[in-house]
């Protein structure tokens, strides 16, 4: 998966500035300036280049912190709904105390790649509860492949069809239909869920989700307070969860 990411600019640019203000301990002095002045704003940029290029350390921390914070306002309005699975959509542990998000497209190889770190992480997380949410954006095949997962949730089959879907290797009419039958489903009661419209607003309910948090592509993840994009292998994952473990 690719992202964009910009350098910092305008309101961003200030800031980044203040929190390396605020790790450099000098954000009491520029509490007491304004930053409207077009010369206030080149002085404090020369303190915090010229303390920064002496104490470079503090890069690392001021970003995390800064980013921490970006994400929590993120995902202050939507914690609840993107926690919340669609019923049976669940991998792990569907009561345990620690859960990650994770949004994911049936014709993403990278989600494939993904699956194997993901196998292991629950296997190693006995109280891992991994919320799946579909977002089919890739393929024209994504979204029946989606809405046919959705329906295996509905029978309580969903983990074997999302093993079995990854596992076919292309993405089509008939692999989705394999795929269904491998996973024991009672064709006719999915195809009927399939097409019903709870579940074409659950992949609309995701596609918002996902655009509100900032997720341009498969697969994303959602661990705590951490906004992860791509396939980051099991031990990103692994810290990722470890963090959002309640103490």
């Amino acid at each position: 998966m690719t992202t964009r990411k910009d350098s910092p600019s305008g309101s961003g640019r200030i800031a980044l500035i203040i929190a390396l203000m605020a790790v450099a301990g000098v954000g009491g002095w520029f509490a007491h300036r304004q930053l409207a002045p077009a010369s206030d704003k080149a002085a404090v940029e020369r303190i915090v280049r010229s303390y920064i290029l002496e104490h470079p350390e503090i890069l690392p921390e001021a970003m995390e912190n800064l980013q921490r914070n970006q994400n929590r306002g993120q995902l202050a309005a939507v914690r609840a709904p993107v926690n919340q699975p669609f019923p049976g959509a669940v991998l792990g542990n569907p009561r345990g105390s620690v859960t990650l998000v994770e949004f994911t497209d049936y014709a993403c190889g990278f989600c494939r790649k993904s699956l194997g770190d993901l196998d292991a992480l629950v296997k190693a997380n006995p109280d891992l509860r991994v919320v799946v949410r579909e977002l089919p954006i890739i393929s024209p095949q994504s979204a029946p492949a989606a809405k046919m997962a959705l329906a295996a949730a509905e029978q309580g089959r969903y983990a074997q069809f999302h093993q079995a879907m990854f596992a076919a290797g292309q993405l089509d009419s008939a692999a989705i239909d394999a795929a269904a039958r491998a996973s024991g489903l009672d064709l006719a009661r999915a195809r009927k869920v399939a097409a019903s419209a709870p579940v074409a607003q659950e992949l609309q309910r995701n596609l918002a989700l996902a655009q509100k948090l900032g997720f341009g592509g498969t697969p994303s993840w959602v661990a705590g307070d951490q906004l992860i994009s791509g396939a980051v292998g099991f031990d990103k994952l692994a810290e990722a969860v470890k963090a959002a473990r309640p103490s």
